[in-house]
């Protein structure tokens, strides 16, 4: 991709009493993902634990400058920290933003491959699914009445939205910004149903999910 079409790129780490796979998940982040992206944000959502210092520590003796840490001065759950981390990577000017489990739970292994459509401008929203065509959640740990629940819901979902999505519930998530500016996120909850609903509006302002 020529230079001046590269995009700018922020992973949002978000991050709740994470301290015991914090490092584990970013050192799974590959080299190449570091070298192409601006910036990656950690918000840590007023932790009771020693995420914030963890993360600070990680910062420093990997000498890692795109790492940027930060503390909420209170918990705004788990929808109001996303909404703090996408206002504040449309703030920065960044072109795509990732979002990514501070825990590990979604692979950042994967992350070349789910930037792409968002890269090419072929997708305003890329949806990263353990459900999906190839992939084998009960395998990944998943509990057998997760999984079956996770089916009916998606079914449900589905057919009242009138999506055809493999599921609803992944938290794995890339966005371009500008598709972002586009759909009213803050009026969203502040609580899980933020990922629920924040998929509709994409649907419902005609953007395009991958």
């Amino acid at each position: 991709m020529p230079s001046q079409q590269r995009k700018r790129i922020g992973i949002f780490v978000i991050a709740y009493n994470a301290v015991n796979k914090l490092d584990w998940t970013l050192d799974r982040i590959a080299k190449d993902v570091w070298d192409k992206v601006e910036e990656v944000f950690l918000f840590d959502d007023c932790s009771t634990d020693n995420t914030f210092y963890a993360a600070m520590g990680y910062k420093n003796v990997r000498q890692l400058d795109k790492l940027t840490v930060h503390r909420n001065s209170q918990n705004l759950g788990y929808g109001g920290n996303q909404k703090a981390g996408y206002q504040y990577a449309i703030e920065r000017g960044l072109d795509i933003v990732v979002m990514l489990h501070a825990d590990g739970q979604y692979a950042p292994e994967v992350l070349n491959t789910l930037l792409e459509p968002l890269e090419n401008d072929e997708a305003d929203m890329v949806f990263g699914s353990r459900m999906a065509a190839g992939g084998d959640p009960r395998a990944g740990g998943m509990p057998l009445y997760k999984f079956v629940g996770n089916k009916i819901l998606t079914a449900l979902e589905n057919r009242i939205v009138g999506m055809r999505l493999s599921e609803f519930h992944s938290g794995y998530r890339l966005y371009s910004c500008d598709a972002l500016k586009k759909i009213p996120f803050l009026l969203n909850s502040n609580v899980w149903h933020f990922d629920t609903e924040i998929l509709i509006q994409f649907h419902e302002a005609g953007l395009r999910i991958a």
